[in-house]
């Protein structure tokens, strides 16, 4: 059967939470497969953004809803203040410098390792047909595209209640795969300057410009419960506006990366997660450039 996935964990149908008839990533060498890629690349190429209305169906929306609010009391809550790198303050820069802008942020992250193998989001992670899909959209190659191997944020659910938000910031990982779930009532917002800095160019002036409000590229998107959004985000910068009313933003995040084996920095990972593992210590410098966290 189209869909279906077996694995270590008991049998999955894909179709279960994908609207396979919309996105049919399960019919790789189908025309509208071709086709879905094509428009994926054409976004991704304009601005290292691309955006999947409806990927997941109501069923499947429902189901990772009430996943998130069964595992919320396991989301680790943090308040800090932190620069868009996740790392200490330079006082050998200027102050003025992207580096020692430090903006507060309160949210949460429910671990990876909450999410076992009958989780419908890690289940989606994981199922045969999801990996090789982003990487095609991505137009990677197979030994330069891997799940990140973090026991603590290989796929996770951020959890943001009223007031909170994320400051601008930088991802870790080279692509972050997410999938909207459940929306506050106002606000939520995500907001990103694409294409911001690569692997040789930290263009701290054009993140500057960004903290200050004075670049005009900042593009927003209000995403939808149900959507799947595929985003360059360690080179663009980004954030997500503050919540209002009672009702949890909850989005799922997919992690890949491209160096085997590669896992989140110690300091980054602590301020989120709350506690760092032996794996993050071993791994802490394994990744193919030379860039801030």
């Amino acid at each position: 059967m189209a869909g279906k996935h077996t694995g270590g964990s008991p049998e999955f149908d894909l179709s279960d939470v994908v609207d396979l008839g919309r996105y049919p990533i399960d019919l790789p060498q189908s025309p509208a497969f071709e086709r879905l890629l094509a428009d994926l690349r054409r976004d991704l190429a304009e601005d290292g953004c691309a955006i999947l209305p409806g990927f997941a169906n109501a069923q499947g929306v429902a189901a990772l809803v009430k996943e998130a609010e069964q595992l919320s009391c396991f989301a680790h809550l943090s308040t800090s203040r932190t620069n868009a790198y996740f790392s200490k303050d330079d006082p050998s820069l200027p102050f003025e410098h992207p580096v020692r802008q430090f903006y507060d942020r309160s949210n949460g992250f429910i671990p990876a390792d909450r999410f076992g193998p009958n989780s419908p989001l890690r289940r989606l992670y994981e199922a045969a047909e999801f990996m090789p899909f982003i990487r095609a959209a991505l137009e990677e190659p197979e030994h330069r595209f891997f799940r990140y191997d973090d026991p603590l944020a290989d796929v996770i659910i951020n959890m943001v209640e009223e007031g909170e938000g994320f400051p601008w910031h930088f991802d870790t990982n080279t692509y972050t795969v997410t999938l909207a779930i459940q929306n506050p009532e106002e606000g939520g917002v995500f907001e990103y300057a694409p294409n911001l800095r690569s692997a040789r160019d930290e263009n701290f002036g054009g993140v500057a410009r960004v903290l200050a409000g004075q670049n005009p590229q900042v593009r927003s998107i209000d995403l939808q419960p149900g959507d799947l959004q595929i985003f360059r985000g360690r080179h663009s910068l980004h954030r997500v506006t503050a919540m209002r009313g009672a009702r949890r933003r909850y989005v799922g995040i997919f992690s890949f990366v491209e160096t085997k084996g590669m896992c989140g920095g110690v300091e980054r990972t602590r301020q989120l997660y709350g506690r760092v593992l032996p794996r993050h210590h071993q791994r802490a410098r394994l990744r193919s450039d030379g860039l801030k966290d």
